[in-house]
């Protein structure tokens, strides 16, 4: 398939797809023409892509992940490397202070809310 309908049938831009490929994790054929060519498995990997930078992954730490992943349906294959178990271990710490920072602000947003709008507090969650 062109990028063009790769972008549609997964919401992202042409932009980023070619960010994408400039950063190894898509690849493309070329046609004769020059135009790019995607594998149907190119939507589970974009899909892929687009939840581990959710996640606050950087490209770097996505384009070792990605040879880890099947596209099929994001099972790990068994080929990841105890260094980068140890940086997902990493990344997965932060991504859990990233939430409870997250929380912590809500709870301080809903007092605020409730003082202003004259409401007690509701008891944390």
């Amino acid at each position: 398939m062109r990028i063009g309908e790769l972008a549609r049938r997964t919401g992202v831009s042409e932009r980023s797809l070619r960010y994408y490929e400039q950063q190894g994790l898509l690849a493309a054929r070329r046609t004769e023409g020059g135009h790019r060519e995607y594998p149907e498995a190119a939507v589970d990997r974009v899909v892929h892509i687009q939840e581990l930078f959710a996640a606050g992954l950087h490209s770097r730490t996505i384009y070792k992940i990605l040879p880890c992943m099947r596209d099929s349906d994001g099972s790990p294959n068994e080929i990841a490397t105890p260094l980068l178990v140890e940086e997902l271990t990493a990344e997965r710490q932060r991504i859990d202070r990233t939430i409870d920072d997250l929380l912590r602000s809500r709870e301080v947003l809903d007092e605020v809310i409730a003082t202003a709008s004259g409401q007690p507090s509701a008891p944390a969650a």
